[in-house]
C-alpha cells in the first residue's frame, strides 16, 4: 500500500544504528504536522540510504511524503511502521506550479465502462 501525506516538518530525530541478523542497519525518524482543522502529528521513518533525503529539508518546510504503512505481530502484539520512500519539498509560497486546467479529453476508455 502506498499513500501520500502532506505536512510541515516539525522535528528530525537522531539517526539510530544497530546490528541485526542481516547485518548493519540505520534508521532515522522525523515528525510532520498536517494542516487540517484538527492537525495530526505523524512520526515517519527512513531506512538505510533513504536517510539522505532528510539532508535537503529543514524544520518548517512543507513536505509531500510518499509512505508505506505496514503492521506486524510480535509476541501477540501488533506494531505499525510508517516508512517513507520519497520526500518532496513543496515549492515556496508565491511560486506556483502550473496545473492543467482540465483533465485530458480522451483517456482511451469507452463511454459505457460502468460495472453495472
Amino acid at each position: 500500500m502506498s499513500l501520500q501525506v502532506k505536512g510541515k516538518l516539525i522535528q528530525k530525530l537522531q539517526a539510530e544504528t544497530g546490528e541485526g541478523k542481516n547485518g548493519k542497519w540505520e534508521k532515522q525518524q522525523f515528525v510532520i504536522e498536517t494542516d487540517e482543522q484538527f492537525p495530526k502529528k505523524i512520526c515517519i521513518m527512513l531506512w538505510g540510504d533513504k536517510i539522505t533525503m532528510l539532508e535537503k529539508v529543514t524544520e518548517g518546510d512543507i513536505l509531500n511524503v510518499s509512505i508505506n504503512i505496514e503492521s506486524r505481530e510480535f509476541n501477540a502484539r501488533w506494531y505499525t511502521d510508517i516508512k517513507a520512500w520519497r520526500i518532496e519539498k513543496e515549492a515556496d509560497e508565491g511560486v506556483s506550479t502550473p496545473m492543467p486546467e482540465a483533465p485530458p479529453e480522451d483517456l482511451g476508455l469507452p463511454d459505457d465502462d460502468l460495472p453495472f
